[in-house]
């Protein structure tokens, strides 16, 4: 496949940039913002000083501390979708086969597929409630698998993939890169502690509503952690210091941010399982982790859905066809528990107009 033949863009992430702002977002995939006034800081713990520093050992340790491996196994991206990148860069060469997760994020698809790599896919069966099964993933694998493909906690669904079925996972190819970013909002430690196969990332954004600071990293074994830190040079060579010192503020204060960020999850989760209980047009499996549903939409279209909820109600989801089920449709429930109970209030006006629209 040649350079020319590849898509060197994420036709998902422009449409999400350019959405009109709606009050009652329900699209959103993290936590509300968190502000970092909140936290004792003063201009001096910034070091700004002009100075770069090589992958910053402070933010390296601390990152290291966090997920429980020593620091030479950490490599600092900007954000989860450049760690994603960079892993993937390092892992597969032009024509690697990678067997990835279907539902799947799409700005994972469209990198592998920038670099050349022939994706396979299996499937997270809707029945199952998208939950991960190596039997379905053991017949995708052929002996020219170099590369398995997946997030966990599965985005956009939140389904939970346990230790015991990523062991399992991790018998069947060379390396297993795991998108981690939702981890904490469902529990367990990080698949990076499984064996050197594994390949995780992450970052402060989606779960502790700090997307500004672009804290990311990737969990590898050493010699391949060095691989990545040594192609991030070429990127980008080093992170804005500032970030990294907010960041470095930012872990050492992490309960605190993750209890605030967290508390209206439970919430949240138990009013959209009631709505997904009472709208007959909508299945849906329970939600119990994670900040993300994505329910099925028995009858009706979903774009003229979402249309209707931009256009009329100001509130808005994410349409399924960009994680290739168009019957779908993902919402976020990381905001306060007012904007995300209003937002479903609204997403069921729109519904009960979309049924008198196709009962007309």
């Amino acid at each position: 496949m040649s350079r020319t033949e590849r898509a060197m863009r994420s036709d998902y992430m422009h449409w999400a940039k350019n959405q009109p702002t709606v009050r009652f977002n329900l699209a959103s995939s993290g936590v509300a913002h968190y502000r970092l006034d909140r936290l004792p800081l003063r201009i001096e713990d910034l070091e700004l000083d002009g100075a770069s520093y090589h992958r910053y050992p402070p933010l390296r340790q601390a990152i290291a501390d966090k997920e429980g491996v020593t620091p030479d196994r950490v490599v600092m991206a900007n954000g989860t979708s450049m760690a994603n990148f960079l892993a993937l860069a390092a892992l597969i060469e032009p024509g690697d086969e990678v067997l990835a997760e279907q539902p799947a994020y799409e700005p994972m698809l469209a990198a592998a597929r920038y670099l050349g790599a022939k994706l396979t896919r299996f499937q997270r069966p809707r029945e199952r409630g998208f939950r991960l099964d190596a039997d379905l993933v053991e017949r995708g694998v052929t002996p020219r698998t170099r590369l398995i493909l997946l997030t966990n906690l599965h985005n956009p669904s939140s389904a939970l993939a346990d230790e015991d079925m990523l062991r399992r996972l991790g018998e069947l190819a060379p390396h297993v890169l795991v998108d981690e970013v939702y981890r904490d909002a469902g529990g367990g430690r990080s698949a990076a502690h499984l064996g050197p196969q594994f390949v995780c990332t992450s970052s402060l954004t989606k779960v502790y509503g700090l997307s500004g600071l672009r804290c990311g990293w990737i969990l590898a074994e050493s010699a391949l952690a060095e691989k990545m830190w040594r192609l991030n040079e070429v990127m980008g060579v080093s992170q804005p210091h500032a970030d990294e010192r907010l960041s470095c503020i930012a872990l050492a204060h992490l309960g605190r941010i993750a209890a605030d960020a967290l508390a209206p999850l439970d919430r949240n989760r138990a009013l959209a399982n009631r709505f997904f209980a009472r709208r007959a047009e909508i299945d849906c499996a329970p939600l119990i982790h994670g900040i993300t549903a994505f329910p099925r939409l028995i009858r009706g279209d979903v774009d003229r859905l979402h249309a209707l909820l931009v256009g009329k109600y100001d509130a808005s989801i994410v349409p399924g066809r960009w994680f290739e089920m168009p019957d779908h449709f993902r919402i976020g429930l990381g905001a306060d528990s007012d904007v995300v109970e209003e937002g479903l209030a609204r997403l069921e006006t729109a519904l009960d107009e979309l049924a008198g629209e196709e009962a007309a």
